[in-house]
């Protein structure tokens, strides 16, 4: 059977490693007895390993190629293999509805692509494990006042425990990767309701950490402009921090008190 041959402008690195893969197979068990989905499968190092864990599986697969060699190697999961860009998906309509573990080697260049898309859907994910570029591991298991705290910490976090479970080094993939992976997994908390418009939490969020060696009362000039003439701002002790100082409940406040300055505007612009 010929083989599938890795293509730069998809990201993709196989796993040579079938022990390494087994590893991160087994991640899903944090999360027992629902479907699970695997992003990106390439020829199916890891799907070979969650196949027999007895649950509901399907495989999203952007690459043709690898789609024709899963549909021969792995006849069984026909009806499973999904020929899909998963980012353009209705991740509804994949397990009717039902939630299910979120996994796989992800693609570098769109990991955090990936995360946003789970964060929309996280009623619908309870779970999500998987291989990550380490850089990008760091800064969603990092905590505040770290150098790697930023936006994804802070909006994972947010509604997800966030565990990193191990380094993986370079030379078990095809072709080798410039940098380092890492396995995560990632388990929703028991946050259900933030306490705080979402919407507006991830711009302030945003916003705040595009300029992160500022102090808010300056980044936060983007969402209010004259921000020196709220006086509540102005004089809150919390505008003089910067955004890496800040934990999320701390961020959840940040984000009520710009709600309250601005009321419905926010919706307009």
């Amino acid at each position: 059977m010929r083989t599938v041959r890795p293509k730069k402008n998809l990201g993709q690195h196989f796993l040579t490693d079938l022990n390494i893969a087994k590893a991160i197979a087994d991640t899903v068990d944090a999360c027992p007895g629902i479907p699970i989905l695997e992003v990106g499968p390439g020829m199916g190092v890891l799907t070979q390993y969650l196949m027999p864990k007895g649950r509901d599986l399907k495989v999203v697969e952007i690459d043709s190629e690898s789609v024709a060699y899963l549909n021969e190697k792995y006849p069984s999961l026909r009806q499973s293999i999904v020929g899909e860009d998963f980012l353009r998906m209705d991740l509804n309509l994949l397990f009717g509805g039902n939630q299910f573990v979120l996994t796989g080697n992800y693609p570098y260049d769109i990991s955090s692509q990936i995360f946003f898309k789970m964060l929309d859907n996280k009623e619908l994910i309870p779970c999500c494990t998987g291989m990550i570029q380490r850089e990008v591991a760091l800064r969603m298991a990092s905590a505040p006042g770290t150098k790697a705290y930023g936006i994804l910490s802070v909006l994972i976090q947010a509604w997800y425990d966030v565990e990193y479970l191990f380094t993986v080094d370079e030379n078990v993939f095809n072709p080798p990767p410039k940098v380092k992976s890492a396995v995560i997994c990632m388990k929703r908390n028991k946050t259900v309701d933030l306490g705080c418009d979402w919407t507006l939490f991830r711009r302030v969020v945003k916003t705040v950490f595009n300029q992160r060696r500022k102090m808010l009362r300056v980044s936060l000039r983007q969402i209010l402009p004259n921000v020196q003439e709220h006086a509540v701002f102005y004089g809150n002790e919390i505008m003089t921090s910067r955004p890496e100082q800040l934990s999320i409940p701390q961020f959840v406040e940040l984000t009520n008190m710009v709600k309250e300055e601005i009321g419905d505007e926010i919706e307009n612009r």
